[in-house]
């Protein structure tokens, strides 16, 4: 691995494979969270609500206007905002954020976070497509900002976002409030932390050709291309360590080209050579996620969430969203509530122990894992195993076309987070 990528201060990748480059009639998601080494990440359910006309929503910095009905979302989130790296909601919809810099200077005054937007999006959207356009509005709207990680030296970014739903994908990357966005419906596609999206366009912010050439950043004469137009003249130490990870991620999409499964995209998020599992002094993956999207719409999306840092020593663990799921407390963090302080002005001035109870199993077991002690070994091939079997009986549900129970389903996630931290114990 190169010192770039060893020193690069942030990064994730997101990934997505759409027929015919998967092995089925389903679209595939995954995503590595990659935050600083100390942020604890959480799963957490939300059922859809409905809520009274007027009412607001207080999201990690800012407060909006709410709407009347969001749907239920699992989202994989830094337990410290209200927002998401990563999730996926009851109607098959996923989304996952990247960092980005461009020649739009970043806003640090609060606004609302990209993470805030992908929880947004969830609750909003019943479709990618709907996803997409419910986050456009809330950027035009509220703009982006604030600081993005738990600590008083302030950290902002613009982001990319790629949203999935069992028939097609959207890239929609953004600066500042202007926006440019990609439509993919067939193949595979990933993002890391830059623009990729040139000349082919699906559709973007009204006034973002006018505002790039009232910058000076077009002609208005030459072929408009996205990249070329907003990417930073000077792009940032951690935007050039990106190009490494994207170039690997692509490629080791490409060697599975109609065979992608959810097993793929567990072996590509826990790639360390390509950098894609993140492993530094100072930044690591604190969360990983892997979606199947059957394009059968009478078989249930399935989504695997780790809940602990670093894919490579962790275990996939699936949720279905069904009535009555189970609560899932081991995989929640403590609340502060108004002693926390990311709620006291000025912010973040103190740090609180955010670990919940999978998290402080798995940093035990996970210093045996890598210690190379036989111990270790074993303790390694028993969660890879738990891992397998969980994923050869949902492939089993999905492939054989019988029904599932509902009552089996809705414990599904809560048994194996408890069958995980027993085996570490």
């Amino acid at each position: 691995m190169t010192a770039s990528i060893v020193c690069a201060p942030s990064s994730c990748d997101c990934f997505v494979a759409l027929p015919p480059a998967t092995e089925r009639k389903e679209v595939i998601f995954g995503k590595n969270s990659d935050r600083p080494l100390d942020e604890v990440q959480e799963v957490v359910y939300f059922p859809a609500a409905v809520y009274a006309p007027g009412s607001k929503v207080e999201c990690t910095y800012i407060e909006i206007e709410q709407i009347e009905k969001t749907h239920a979302v699992i989202l994989s989130r830094p337990a410290w905002l209200w927002g998401a790296e990563m999730g996926a909601n009851s109607h098959g919809v996923c989304i996952g954020n990247e960092a980005v810099w461009t020649k739009e200077p970043v806003n640090e005054k609060e606004a609302l976070l990209g993470m805030d937007l992908v929880r947004l999006g969830l609750e909003r959207g019943s479709t990618a497509k709907e996803a997409l356009d419910a986050i456009t509005s809330l950027l035009e709207q509220y703009g982006q900002g604030g600081n993005c990680k738990e600590a008083p030296e302030a950290f902002s970014y613009h982001n990319t976002f790629l949203i999935v739903d069992r028939k097609e994908a959207w890239v929609l990357e953004t600066s500042g409030q202007y926006w440019a966005a990609q439509q993919i419906t067939e193949g595979a596609k990933n993002i890391s932390n830059q623009l990729t999206i040139t000349t082919e366009i699906s559709s973007e912010h009204p006034g973002l050709r006018n505002y790039a050439q009232s910058q000076g950043w077009w002609s208005g004469v030459s072929e408009f291309n996205f990249c070329q137009v907003f990417s930073p003249t000077n792009p940032p130490v951690r935007m050039e360590a990106a190009k490494v990870r994207y170039i690997g991620g692509k490629e080791l999409l490409c060697k599975q080209a109609g065979s992608i499964q959810a097993e793929t995209i567990m072996d590509i998020l826990r790639d360390k050579e390509s950098g894609i599992c993140m492993d530094s002094e100072t930044f690591c993956t604190t969360g990983s996620m892997v979606s199947i999207l059957p394009q059968d719409d009478s078989l249930p999306c399935v989504h695997f969430f780790t809940a602990t840092p670093d894919p490579s020593r962790s275990v996939f663990k699936p949720f279905i969203f069904i009535d009555d799921v189970m609560p899932v407390p081991m995989v929640i963090s403590p609340s502060y509530t108004g002693d926390d302080p990311v709620r006291k002005q000025p912010r973040f001035q103190r740090k609180v122990d955010r670990r919940h109870e999978l998290y402080k199993a798995h940093q035990q077991a996970r210093a045996v894992m890598e210690s190379g002690q036989e111990e270790g070994v074993k303790l390694h091939q028993t969660m890879q195993n738990l891992e397998r079997q969980a994923l050869n009986a949902i492939k089993n549900m999905l492939t054989s076309g019988g029904t599932f129970d509902p009552e089996e389903m809705a414990d599904l996630f809560f048994d194996c987070v408890d069958t995980e931290i027993k085996f570490y114990k």
